[in-house]
């Protein structure tokens, strides 16, 4: 058996089995790099999902106060999302950065200052998004293949060149609006499952640069799994 075929079966070894009552993720789809747009608060729903099933997606970390806890909580219920990074706390917290995309969640963009692109002249918006690809690429080593607006503010300068980039941009189904202070594990709660009931499924917002998100993030994952949803993690090609 050769060396690395070893550490890997080793490192296999060391991760800890699913517990019997996990969320889990019940499958990966895999998204061809391309100029798409999915969500439905903005664009088409999400292809291949079907009712029930869900993507956890967590916006504008990394975070070293609170993204670790919400590392934790996915892991304790194997589950796999994607994370939107913004580029200043991508820059600052490289390593953590990394810890998430090693765990094997996936990784996009979500402006270098998540700035209210709108406000700002064209030029503006396109340095704020080569400064955002250069840190996304001098940290992980790799094309960024995914862009979610902040605010999901939309503007068409980089709407054109998201397109011209061939970069997804991913809007949203369902949220807990958990950027809102002052709500309990319960609260969050309520509110995702009252949304994803009318949504039936599809790209979950959430925050991991939230306080009260990483807390409240263990009961939320056993409360989709008691409500009968289903993870699926997404990577691109």
């Amino acid at each position: 058996m050769g060396l690395l075929m070893s550490l890997a079966l080793a490192a296999a070894a060391t991760q800890p089995a699913c517990a019997p009552d996990a969320l889990g993720t019940s499958r990966t789809l895999t998204l061809p790099r391309e100029a798409a747009a999915w969500g439905t608060a903005q664009h088409a729903a999400l292809p291949a999902l079907a009712p029930k099933e869900v993507v956890l997606t967590f916006d504008d970390g990394p975070r070293p106060e609170s993204t670790p806890l919400v590392l934790k909580a996915l892991a304790e219920q194997c589950v796999q999302a994607s994370f939107f990074m913004n580029g200043a706390p991508l820059q600052a917290h490289a390593e953590l950065a990394r810890r998430v995309r090693d765990a094997g969640h996936s990784v996009g963009m979500h402006g270098f200052r998540h700035e209210h692109f709108p406000q700002l002249s064209p030029a503006a918006q396109l340095a704020d998004l080569d400064a955002m690809t250069a840190a996304y690429r001098a940290v992980l080593g790799s094309e960024p293949p995914a862009w979610r607006f902040p605010f999901l503010e939309e503007t068409p300068t980089l709407l054109a060149a998201l397109r011209e980039r061939a970069i997804t941009v991913m809007s949203v189904d369902a949220g807990a609006e958990d950027w809102l202070p002052d709500q309990t594990p319960q609260m969050l709660a309520d509110k995702l499952l009252g949304q994803l009931a009318k949504s039936g499924g599809g790209i979950v917002l959430l925050h991991d640069a939230q306080d009260q998100t990483a807390r409240a993030l263990p009961f939320l994952l056993q409360q989709l799994k008691a409500n009968g949803y289903r993870v699926v993690h997404l990577r691109w090609q």
